[in-house]
């Protein structure tokens, strides 16, 4: 039997800025009719939802999701536009994502909306192009303007006018405090009921409106009160910190430019850049960012890249070089031709790449959410216990030991565990991002932090791929440079990858190239001409003319170059040799370094390629790594999976599409490209400079995101199992339990983010 047609759709989320909040809509989308699977990020505002083909599921989770309080909206529906628009007309492309409006109306902030017809798509609710302006805008909005801060600046003047009642009338006693925390916690119990309702009975809210109406019950109203308030304070400072760790990558999306200069009736017209097509010439000026993906058509200049590949240094471009939305012009006038429309430019990609990334949940991560969901039900359970076993069977007294129970379930609240995980996830795969180091998911991640073999490919990966001058031999008085301005002038204008080399020696080494005459390619040999009256010809060693020219001491020292894997062209002038010239595939310049730096890190390496063994050879004694030449795809695939047969975890570094078998064998493909669609969606990494040092910085930079993980739960259990014993020997109360939870998840959020905070060094 057939499996049945799915779709993926996904939505923006707002309002959602912990793990709890993506819990409860993952629950209450997998109820609806249609759902197959849900993934929800909350590093990302995002949510991908598989659905049966025939399904039209957008209407029933916008409704639901806003009954929870939150703002679902179908990305590329009819609601993205309005968004965008709203976004053009506050000079921030970024403003359509909206999560941080929804932060104040939907989720823990002004829950008047609430009253509303939760039945209408989220979208409904707000009149048009008002996102971004009265509540959250996670780029632009002050912290005081959001939804929940009013709500706890409201509940904290609460607490502060109800003490002054009391100090003022005690004989009130404690009922003005249990009123002042009904501003704080009645929009908590309705989040509370609006979970159940949609399959999430055992939240944080509903622990914490047990917490708090049993205090009161108690006659503890005063420590309610403090708890609601800390409560606030805490999921403030979460929703600052779920902005913060946001903003990180959709910053990127600020880099292109709103508008570009298209050619168009002999001249050129602004246009939003959005709107850009494959095949439309632009005009870059110096000092503009790159509005899109393109190919130089003409003009030169130096390109600051690092937005997208994490290099520091401009690169030199010039006519047929690709460019990359975003990017900066610094000295020069180009014409470049439009290869990519702006949703699929290099930016975007890479946006998208992270936040679907960022949905993909790592072994640990899937393992702690399984985990909370016995974990709280537990926990309610426990805090029944303790409330009533001591009184019911030793006679303690019921006041005292109902206290410790509340004081538990605040103790017990989940969200710092929880957040524990995916917090430092997004944090490590937005830093990555920013430096060119792309990860697709935390499973990778782990799997990278585990790395201790690298099998490198060499063509392309080790070395640069393509030829330049090894060595150039005189062979009578001439100087080098002279040699290769003579060379040079034969090959000037000549697109071999051979004569490239030469010529681009020659300019490195600032030589004067004459200009040569009757040039023609002799078949099979080599290229001749004439310059300053001499004839030339410059062609291979191994036979014809060339090899007729060399001496006994020339020829063996050519065929030494030859056996050594370079090609070797000889230059003859009027039937005499001039000098040998060599080329070989380059090596990286920081091949060596970036080799080195594995090393420290405690990672071995070795070449597979299918180059001849000697050529290998020479570049592996170069370089200092291992060499296993002459392999074909399935050999390099067989390696790969012997290495891991030894309990080795290996990463495979290629092209993204050479040796296919081998990158799917290892146990994290890696692809090297500067913003190719070869790197951004092939293997499971891409570090998009193509520098040998970044595999180093991308394993150093998952060890450092597992170490914070590792941190992170130590950090939350930690707290916890001291507020536990303290509790229980009631030395602590109420307040300082929920201290043990919004203290923690604060503690293990701000952690998480300072891997934001500096670069990876090499």
């Amino acid at each position: 039997m057939n499996a049945p047609l799915t779709t993926e759709e996904r939505y923006r989320i707002g309002g959602m800025d912990c793990a709890a909040c993506a819990a409860k809509i993952d629950r209450a989308v997998r109820r609806i009719d249609g759902v197959v699977e849900v993934s929800v990020s909350v590093a990302a505002g995002t949510m991908t939802v598989s659905r049966r083909s025939e399904a039209a599921i957008a209407p029933a989770v916008t409704r639901d999701v806003a009954a929870l309080g939150y703002r679902a909206a179908l990305i590329g529906g009819a609601a993205e536009p309005e968004r965008q628009k709203a976004a053009h007309d506050h000079q921030d492309h970024d403003h359509h994502d909206h999560d941080g409006h929804d932060h104040g109306d939907h989720d823990h902030g002004d829950y008047d909306h609430a009253e509303h017809d939760h039945a209408a798509p989220a979208e409904d609710a707000m009149p048009a192009g008002l996102h971004g302006h009265d509540d959250e805008d996670e780029d632009g909005v002050a912290w005081w303007r959001t939804g929940k801060a009013r709500l706890t600046i409201a509940a904290a003047a609460g607490f502060v006018l109800a003490w002054i009642v009391v100090a003022a009338l005690p004989q009130f006693g404690h009922w003005p405090f249990a009123l002042a925390m009904l501003v704080g916690l009645v929009p908590i119990a309705r989040r509370a009921f609006m979970a159940a309702r949609f399959g999430s009975p055992f939240s944080i809210e509903t622990l914490m409106t047990i917490a708090a109406v049993g205090a009161v019950a108690i006659g503890a109203s005063e420590e309610a009160a403090v708890v609601v308030v800390l409560f606030l304070i805490g999921e403030m400072l979460e929703g600052a910190a779920a902005r913060r760790a946001r903003s990180s990558i959709r910053a990127l999306s600020e880099l292109v430019p709103e508008t570009a200069l298209v050619e168009a009736d002999g001249g050129t017209k602004t246009v939003a850049a959005d709107s850009l097509a494959v095949g439309m010439v632009i005009m870059v000026r110096p000092g503009d960012r790159v509005a899109a993906d393109g190919v130089i058509l003409t003009g030169e200049s130096a390109l600051d890249e690092a937005t997208v590949t994490g290099e520091s240094v401009p690169k030199k471009k010039g006519v047929g070089d690709a460019v990359y939305a975003g990017t900066i012009n610094a000295d020069g006038v180009l014409r470049v031709e439009v290869t990519a429309a702006a949703k699929d430019n290099t930016i975007a990609r890479i946006v998208r790449l992270v936040e679907e990334a960022q949905e993909s949940k790592a072994p640990t991560e899937r393992f702690i959410d399984r985990f909370s969901r016995v974990y709280t039900p537990a926990v309610l359970l426990v805090g029944a216990l303790v409330a009533v076993v001591p009184p019911l069977l030793f006679g303690a007294g019921w006041d005292e030991w109902i206290y410790k129970g509340l004081a538990l379930l605040l103790i017990g609240c989940p969200c710092a565990l929880v957040i524990s995980t995916p917090a430092a996830i997004a944090a490590g795969l937005a830093s990555g991002a920013r430096q060119g180091l792309l990860m697709k998911g935390g499973a990778v991640l782990e799997q990278l932090a585990r790395i201790d073999r690298v099998a490198f490919d060499k063509t392309g990966t080790l070395t640069l791929g393509r030829p330049v001058v090894s060595e150039v031999v005189p062979l009578g008085s001439e100087a080098e440079a002279d040699i290769l301005a003579l060379a040079a002038a034969l090959e000037t204008g000549s697109s071999h990858p051979l004569a490239k080399a030469i010529v681009t020696r020659a300019a490195e080494m600032d030589a004067r190239v004459p200009e040569a005459g009757s040039v023609k390619v002799v078949p099979g040999r080599g290229v001749e001409g004439e310059v300053d009256g001499r004839r030339l010809f410059l062609g291979t060693a191994a036979a014809g003319e060339g090899r007729e020219a060399l001496d006994a001491s020339a020829l063996a020292r050519a065929d030494t170059l030859s056996a050594a894997g370079d090609s070797v062209s000889v230059l003859v002038a009027d039937g005499r040799a001039l000098a040998l010239v060599a080329v070989r595939d380059g090596a990286r310049p920081d091949a060596a370094e970036g080799l080195a730096a594995l090393k420290g890190l405690g990672v071995s390496a070795i070449m597979l390629t299918g180059d001849n063994a000697k050529a290998a050879e020479r570049v592996g004694r170069d370089m200092g790594i291992e060499v296993r030449a002459e392999l074909l795809p399935a050999d390099k695939q067989r390696i790969v999976t012997e290495l891991r047969a030894k309990g080795l975890h290996v990463a495979k570094v290629g092209d993204g599409i050479n040796d296919a078998p081998a990158l799917a064998a290892a146990d994290v493909g890696i692809a090297m490209g500067g913003g190719t669609d070869v790197a951004l969606e092939t293997a499971d990494a891409a570090v998009l400079n193509s520098r040998i040092s970044d595999v180093a910085r991308l394993i150093r930079l998952a060890r450092r995101v597992m170490s914070k993980i590792h941190q992170n739960i130590a950090i939350a259990l930690g707290l916890k199992a001291v507020f536990l014993v303290t509790t229980l020997l009631g030395i602590t109360g109420l307040w300082p339990a929920i201290l043990a939870d919004t203290g923690a998840t604060v503690l293990v959020t701000i952690n998480a983010l300072t891997l934001l905070g500096r670069r990876q060094q090499g």
